[in-house]
């Protein structure tokens, strides 16, 4: 059996601040909000998903985006990224001081015309603004792919879907993507063949993972991506979040778990695991449950390292 390699060492953007937040719908005090992403970024955690730029209609928790960017502004050893839906977004954010954008696009019409109001075609042309702003404002920016695996309303998504959108990206200068299994029914097998077939096509690619996991499968997801050469993964801090467009998806892989089990696997990811494990509890306890991580029922392998019982010596 031929070797699996993996990376040395793999990026974790934590995205709780965007993808769990916005599943909340009692309304997270902006101060508590602040007071979260600064204690993550205490844990050795560089690049946070901040929060997203969308309409406050359509995610009203997330109506302070500026009022949480100010508020971390200060933390100059984290990157921060917003996602960004639309022109005005995109705008507000700039506004506000974020330095890298990610872009959102849906894989499929079905869940585009759900998500965005338009086809793929219509969103994707809806972009060049952005791109365009980005540019000569000299943000960073980088694409997504929502439903990358699988879309609700449509099944299975496959490569020929796939490719024609990262080929627009291309045109657009972005070489930055995150495939998202927003419904979590992706696939270990699935996963590895998509971005082994994408590496063909798109070499000077940086493809990362954006996996739920929804039945399970985002640890098998994610190690079938690290063997394709994939170093960068969003994760959420005790797994919380969610698609308000994807029916009963759950949360991301939780960050605790996705550290706790690359560095057993002597993978480096620069975060302190036993600081994040305090952050992850806390995270729970605030929210009053956590979306399914494993770390934070079973703790952590040398925490289950007990001494050995002696032996007895019984008399005669």
């Amino acid at each position: 059996m031929d070797r699996v390699y993996y990376p040395k060492n793999v990026t974790v953007w934590e995205v709780l601040p965007r993808d769990g937040f916005q599943m909340e719908h009692n309304w997270i005090p902006t101060e508590d909000k602040i007071t979260i992403i600064r204690k993550l970024a205490k844990t050795g955690i560089k690049n946070i998903e901040v929060t997203s730029f969308v309409h406050p209609k359509a995610i009203p928790q997330l109506k302070d985006a500026e009022e949480v960017v100010k508020g971390v502004q200060n933390l100059e050893e984290v990157s921060f990224r917003a996602l960004v839906p639309n022109l005005k977004g995109a705008e507000r954010a700039i506004f506000a001081g974020v330095k890298k954008l990610k872009l959102l696009l849906s894989s499929t019409d079905s869940h585009s015309l759900n998500n965005s109001n338009c086809t793929v075609k219509v969103a994707q042309e809806n972009l060049l603004p952005i791109v365009e702003l980005a540019n000569n404002k000299g943000v960073e920016i980088s694409g997504s792919l929502t439903v990358a695996f699988g879309c609700p309303y449509e099944g299975k998504v496959t490569i020929d879907k796939i490719i024609p959108l990262i080929e627009k990206y291309k045109e657009m200068g972005i070489k930055e993507v995150s495939l998202a299994d927003t419904t979590g029914m992706g696939n270990p097998a699935q996963v590895y063949e998509m971005l082994g077939a994408l590496k063909k096509v798109f070499p000077d690619f940086n493809f990362s993972l954006h996996l739920h996991n929804t039945r399970g499968m985002a640890f098998a997801n994610l190690l079938a991506g690290l063997s394709q050469g994939v170093t960068s993964i969003d994760s959420s801090t005790s797994g919380l979040g969610g698609c308000p467009y994807a029916p009963n998806a759950a949360g991301n892989i939780a960050t605790e778990d996705v550290v706790h089990s690359l560095h057993e696997m002597n993978i480096r990811t620069d975060i302190d695991l036993d600081e994040l494990m305090v952050v992850a509890r806390d995270v729970a306890s605030y929210f009053g449950r956590d979306g399914g991580s494993f770390l934070l029922k079973a703790g952590q392998n040398k925490d289950l390292h007990q001494k050995p019982k002696k032996q007895v010596k019984l008399g005669k």
